[in-house]
């Protein structure tokens, strides 16, 4: 095991095209190259840097309903520049919580992406002068 490759979002391509501009005008990831697959399979890759970590797969029709996800809460994305991002976030109107990690040296983001998935925004080594909650 070498860790998490990528996580895997399949909805409808209406969804597919919101939760594409808040994965990268919201959180920060870019479009980069996807492969050609077999199955046909349409959608996006966007990465983090250099690697893709979020792959948006366009349901097939009759395949368009949300899946169970068990106990998954959220996904973490390790991020820089916390004032850029609360600036985003307040400019969208998104709702968010803050907290304040003193042992990790960290400040975190809570919200929620349009398919309602939770998202975590860490930013290690920011400041914030309160716990306050958006």
């Amino acid at each position: 095991m070498r860790g998490i490759d990528h996580i895997n979002l399949r909805a409808p391509s209406d969804l597919i095209e919101r939760l594409r501009r808040f994965y990268i005008d919201i959180v920060g990831l870019h479009e980069g190259p996807r492969p050609s697959f077999r199955s046909g399979s349409r959608g996006y890759w966007l990465y983090a840097g250099e690697e893709p970590v979020m792959h948006l797969s366009v349901s097939v029709e009759g395949d368009a309903q949300a899946q169970p996800t068990g106990w998954f809460n959220h996904v973490a994305f390790a991020c820089t520049d916390l004032d850029a991002a609360r600036a985003r976030l307040d400019t969208a109107g998104l709702p968010y919580l803050i907290d304040v990690v003193d042992e990790l040296n960290q400040v975190q983001l809570f919200l929620h992406d349009p398919a309602g998935t939770g998202v975590e925004l860490n930013f290690s080594g920011a400041k914030l002068n309160t716990r306050v909650s958006r």
